[in-house]
C-alpha cells in the first residue's frame, strides 16, 4: 500500500471517529448543532437517534482501521464503499454537503487504494 492511500484511509477513519463523538456525545452542544444544522429543541428530540447514527459511524471507522491494521486493500475498499454509499444517501436525503465531506473523499481514497495494489 502506498503512503498516500494509507493516509487517506486513516483520515476518513478519523473523520468518522469525529462524527461518532459529535453524534454520540456532543449532539446537544453548539458545535454539533452548528455542524448538523439543528436547533436545541430538535437536538434534544433526536438525541437517541443521533447516538445510534454515531455508533454506525464508529463501525465504519473501526472497519477502516482494521483494514489498515491487517494491510487488507479488500477490507479497506469494502468499508470505503460503505462510507461512499452512506454519503450518497445522506446527500440525497439530508444535506448535499455530505457528498463533499463523505462521498468524494471516500471515492478518492478508493482510487488511491486501487492504484496502490
Amino acid at each position: 500500500m502506498s503512503a498516500v492511500a494509507g493516509i487517506l484511509v486513516a483520515a476518513i477513519a478519523l473523520l468518522h471517529v469525529y462524527i461518532l463523538v459529535l453524534e454520540m456525545f456532543l449532539w446537544t452542544t453548539p458545535r454539533a448543532m452548528k455542524a448538523f444544522g439543528t436547533t436545541p429543541q430538535l437536538a434534544e428530540q433526536t438525541k437517541v437517534m443521533a447516538g445510534n447514527q454515531g455508533l454506525y459511524n464508529g463501525f465504519l471507522a473501526a472497519g477502516l482501521f482494521w483494514g489498515l491494521l491487517i494491510h487488507s486493500p479488500s477490507v479497506q475498499l469494502f468499508f470505503l464503499a460503505c462510507v461512499a454509499v452512506a454519503g450518497l444517501y445522506g446527500a440525497a436525503t439530508a444535506n448535499r454537503r455530505i457528498l463533499f465531506v463523505q462521498t468524494v473523499p471516500a471515492v478518492l481514497a478508493m482510487v488511491a487504494v486501487l492504484l496502490a495494489r
